[in-house]
């Protein structure tokens, strides 16, 4: 039986101590679980915090590049026509010309202030006998602005190349099955450079130019006008180093924005710790409290605080309840050192030195400074 009742006082005693196991158990648990999900809080947040920080960066890049990059090239067909012709090979016939609009869909403008520009016309011209008995020609150019005022004029010397009778009858030969097919035609590009580095007037933008062959006999399949950008700098890296220029953009200023976000982010938090002038109502309640705690002898009016009046503290409660802290953020505290009821008269009893040793033992400590108290 006492091995009974010995084993059973084991198992009573061994009880509280797995109860207070498994309190303990719960009670982790449930912190780490609250310290996770805190963590991943401030993690969702923060990743919210790099992707808008990011997207503004691009943006930012994006609108950089849309506002400094100009038109990078521009393309268009130019129609050449003949005017006052009776018949094809009449001596009265004018030049071939063509009016070519230089506005990108009719109402932007392609070139930009400043930018140099090359310009070019492509002519494709078929190796036909009156084109070889041409020899060489003028291409002219007259852009105008949109008061129909002359800018510039250019002129430029063009003519086919050389193909002996030889060397046709061997191309024919050799690309006769694309010839017959039509995959293939006898005809040469003639590249004509009418500008090398034009550069639009901002007091006469250019909105169009004509374009004129001296000639009356020249042949065109078709012609086309480009106009390429001649760039330098920051704009030959950012256009033929696109994503490098992208990734550098971008980078910097996702950089730049973390860094306005990180030391805004500083100072607000050192200007809440380091702010002398103001401080949070629940600190001066607080301080109210330990006031009340300290000195017994005072009473305030809207708090009901009842307090003895103590030779101790009457130096720095006068002080702290007369500081403009107390006065700017409590507005309905009306107690200062001279206004002081004492709610239990002085007994006039004199203690002894075991007493005395004891209040001073008992009570906290207040020391007054400059506005401060140190409970």
């Amino acid at each position: 039986m006492e091995e009974f009742v010995s084993e059973d006082s084991g198992v009573q005693d061994v009880g509280p101590q797995i109860n207070g196991l498994v309190g303990q158990i719960l009670e982790t648990t449930s912190a780490l679980l609250v310290w996770i999900r805190q963590k991943l809080l401030e993690m969702a947040l923060l990743i919210c915090v790099i992707l808008l920080v990011f997207w503004v960066a691009s943006f930012l890049y994006g609108s950089f590049y849309y506002s400094f990059m100009p038109t990078a090239n521009f393309i268009t067909p130019v129609y050449f026509y003949r005017t006052d012709c009776p018949s094809p090979h009449h001596s009265v016939c004018s030049f071939p010309v063509a009016n070519v609009s230089l506005l990108k869909n009719g109402k932007h403008q392609v070139m930009t202030y400043g930018q140099p520009y090359q310009i070019t016309l492509e002519l494709e011209m078929p190796e036909s006998p009156s084109n070889q008995e041409l020899g060489m020609f003028l291409v002219k150019m007259i852009p105008y602005s949109k008061a129909g005022q002359i800018v510039d004029v250019s002129a430029r010397s063009a003519m086919l190349h050389y193909h002996s009778s030889l060397l046709q009858a061997l191309g024919t030969v050799v690309f006769s099955p694309m010839l017959l097919t039509g995959a293939s035609e006898q005809k040469q590009p003639v590249i004509v450079e009418l500008y090398s580095e034009f550069k639009d007037d901002s007091y006469k933008p250019i909105v169009g130019a004509v374009i004129e062959i001296h000639s009356q006999n020249i042949q065109i399949y078709r012609a086309h006008l480009y106009i390429f950008a001649q760039f330098t700098g920051i704009r030959y890296l950012m256009y033929h180093f696109p994503l490098i220029s992208a990734l550098i953009g971008v980078m910097s200023n996702f950089a730049f924005l973390s860094l306005i976000i990180v030391l805004s982010f500083l100072q607000f938090n050192l200007g809440s710790h380091r702010n002398p002038g103001k401080v949070p109502c629940s600190k001066i309640e607080h301080l109210l409290f330990n006031i009340q705690d300290i000195c017994q002898g005072y009473t305030l009016q809207k708090y009901g605080l009842h307090c003895v009046k103590s030779s101790l503290c009457t130096s720095t409660t006068t002080h702290l309840l007369n500081s403009p802290i107390i006065t700017e953020n409590v507005d309905a505290m009306e107690c200062n050192s001279v206004e002081v009821e004492e709610s239990i008269p002085d007994m006039g009893v004199e203690k002894s030195d075991d007493d005395s040793r004891e209040v001073a033992e008992d009570e906290p400590i207040c020391e007054a400074g400059d506005g401060e108290m140190i409970l």
